[in-house]
């Protein structure tokens, strides 16, 4: 009886289908669960990497509420044409505080994964605005109706109270001062001294769509303006295989 054979003897049995099934499913599993056990931790601590601001937080609360991320992944491969056309491949820490994280594998735009600081607010308000007016061939849709959104911190400490309990490392210091910070973000007069200390030194503050009042489009541009730019790659070495 030859290979193929027998094959078909398992392939016409479902007791020995079902047996045989099984058992690749469970040894496929052993092998890429068990390595795992031996870990400390599954995301390699990386030096930049940063809980997102109160107003970066409530501008990718606008991103999901959008659904940005239908169109928009924000994971870049580790492949040659991908490295190429986006950058540095994504790293899981960069995705840590995310809940939920912004993967995904659907490309009907650009990867965002390190749009941040690639162009200007101006750039980034009037493509929000008229997509087609700086990529004529884009089937976004117009988001200009943010720019008269207003939004208030009414909610902002109850959101970072939320994600620290899963795991994001929001201080009391951070909660206490979510409010102020939510508004020091886009008004560089502000006394930004606290909210440097509490975020780093490179937390982009600015009035991100040149109006006065703070608006839904403020806190989407300063969370897209701020997609990759937590690590330093100029510097960044992967730790050695253990």
């Amino acid at each position: 009886m030859g290979l193929l054979d027998r094959h078909g003897v398992i392939e016409k049995n479902a007791t020995l289908l079902l047996i045989f099934s099984f058992l690749v499913v469970t040894i496929g599993g052993i092998v890429e669960i068990a390595p795992l056990f031996y870990l400390e931790n599954t995301i390699e601590k990386v030096e930049g990497v940063r809980p997102y601001t109160p107003l970066e937080l409530t501008g990718r609360d606008i991103y999901i509420r959008e659904g940005c991320y239908v169109c928009h992944s924000q994971m870049i491969r580790p492949m040659r044409d991908e490295v190429e056309r986006y950058g540095h491949y994504s790293l899981a820490a960069e995705s840590m505080y995310d809940h939920p994280f912004q993967w995904g594998s659907k490309r009907t735009g650009p990867d965002l994964a390190r749009v941040g600081n690639r162009y200007s607010d101006a750039w980034h308000v009037d493509h929000l605005t008229n997509p087609q007016s700086v990529v004529p061939e884009s089937i976004m849709p117009k988001y200009g109706f943010l720019k008269h959104r207003m939004i208030s911190p009414e909610h902002i400490v109850d959101r970072l109270k939320t994600d620290q309990l899963v795991g994001v490392p929001y201080t009391s210091d951070m909660i206490k001062a979510a409010k102020a910070d939510f508004a020091a973000q886009v008004d560089p007069d502000a006394d930004t001294d606290g909210l440097k200390a509490r975020y780093g030194e490179k937390v982009n503050i600015r009035n991100f769509d040149g109006q006065p009042a703070l608006t839904e489009m403020d806190a989407l541009i300063s969370y897209l303006q701020v997609l990759g730019t937590m690590v330093d790659f100029s510097t960044f070495q992967p730790a050695p295989n253990r």
